[in-house]
């Protein structure tokens, strides 16, 4: 009982004494209120740029993009799972997250200048060439060695699509300061296009290269590049490959001469060719038509033949009946038709060999034609 008034105060004990309150200064209390109102409105603005901070993290990505959100430096997930598809998403703002965009529809484009030389970007917008110095000057301009051991300069062009964004963006999009970005990308695809270019020029004659065979070095320099991007595991497709060839520039007049020289060349030989397939083309046709002409003669006299035959067959049975009797008929008859046709016919009946007889014939020359007196001139 003791213990538990102990911790009572006795209701008839007097109040304890009040610290007095000394007044504020009328300045000092004005300085309290402003801060008050300050730590509010601060807190107001933290909130609303907490609210904008949260919100900036919310990006899209398009139909032909996938997107990796890269936090601190690492992937958010492994494999398929670390690609964004298209829609909306949302990631921490940077530098907490970071939001890498791998187009892997769009066709990508990179070139290949390690075979040419050095031209400045004015001089390709010109399109114009720059001066030819007596030589090639080896720390500007870059060239290729043809199989035949010369020199030449080639650069290709190549559009390409991403196809395997895990095999291609995670392994080839890490810079060297442990950014993401695709230049590591365009940067492997370039560089085996170098290769496929330098290795294959290796494999082609200048003449193939600059005018025999165009078309096969540039499927060939194709079909390299395809290789090498497939044993590299880089996920990219290769849609077309185009290839500029050009001689060295202190040589530009001698292969110029060259060429007019083949072309000239081609030329006469086509002529060749034309004048040998007409002289050909009509030589047969002449052929043809003797052939076909001789075979006509030939059944028209086959014809011709048997029907004599025949008919001779058919008189023969009445020559061997009465021979005289068929040769007197057979007289008369070539006679009528002889001299069926005549104006003037003169029979002479024979009269045997003891009986001589002699023909006399006036035979006139036509008249002459009368003068026609010209006409008097006035």
């Amino acid at each position: 009982m003791s213990t538990e008034h102990s911790h009572h105060e006795h209701p008839h004990d007097p109040p304890a004494p009040r610290t007095p309150q000394t007044p504020m200064d009328p300045g000092a209390q004005a300085l309290a209120d402003a801060l008050r109102s300050s730590f509010f409105i601060v807190k107001i603005v933290m909130v609303v740029l907490l609210v904008v901070f949260l919100g900036s993290g919310f990006f899209t990505v398009g139909p032909q993009e996938r997107a990796l959100v890269l936090r601190f430096g690492r992937t958010v997930g492994e494999g398929d799972a670390a690609l964004l598809g298209p829609g909306a998403h949302w990631a921490f703002p940077y530098p907490i997250d970071e939001v890498v965009r791998v187009p892997i529809r769009e066709i990508q484009t990179v070139r290949s200048t390690a075979g040419w030389y050095f031209t400045t970007p004015e001089q390709e917008l010109a399109g114009t060439e720059p001066f030819a110095g007596p030589s090639l000057n080896p720390a500007v301009d870059g060239y290729l060695i043809t199989a035949d051991l010369n020199i030449v300069h080639s650069r290709a062009t190549m559009d390409y699509r991403i196809d395997d964004p895990v095999g291609c963006v995670l392994r080839f999009t890490v810079g060297t300061n442990g950014t993401f970005d695709l230049s590591g990308t365009t940067v492997a695809v370039q560089n085996s296009l170098d290769s496929a270019l330098v290795e294959t020029a290796g494999k082609f004659g200048i003449d193939a290269i600059l005018v025999n065979d165009v078309a096969g070095f540039k499927d060939a320099v194709q079909r390299r590049v395809v290789e090498l991007l497939a044993l590299r595991g880089i996920g990219v497709s290769v849609d077309q490959v185009k290839i500029e060839s050009k001689p060295p520039l202190f040589l530009k007049g001698d292969f110029a001469q060259v060429n007019q020289a083949v072309q000239r060349r081609e030329q006469l030989l086509n002529e060749a060719r034309k004048f040998e397939n007409e002289t050909v083309s009509r030589a047969e046709a002449e052929a043809v038509s003797i052939v076909n002409l001789a075979e006509s003669e030939r059944k028209r006299l086959v014809e011709s033949i048997r029907a004599e035959a025949d008919r001779f067959q058919e008189l023969l049975p009445k020559y061997r009946a009465a021979p005289g009797l068929f040769v007197q008929l057979q007289q008369a008859e070539a006679l009528s038709r002889s001299l069926g046709q005549l104006q003037d016919t003169i029979y002479l009946q024979d009269r045997g060999e003891d009986h001589s007889r002699e023909l006399r014939l006036l035979l006139n020359r036509l008249p002459p034609k009368p003068k026609t007196e010209a006409p008097a001139t006035p």
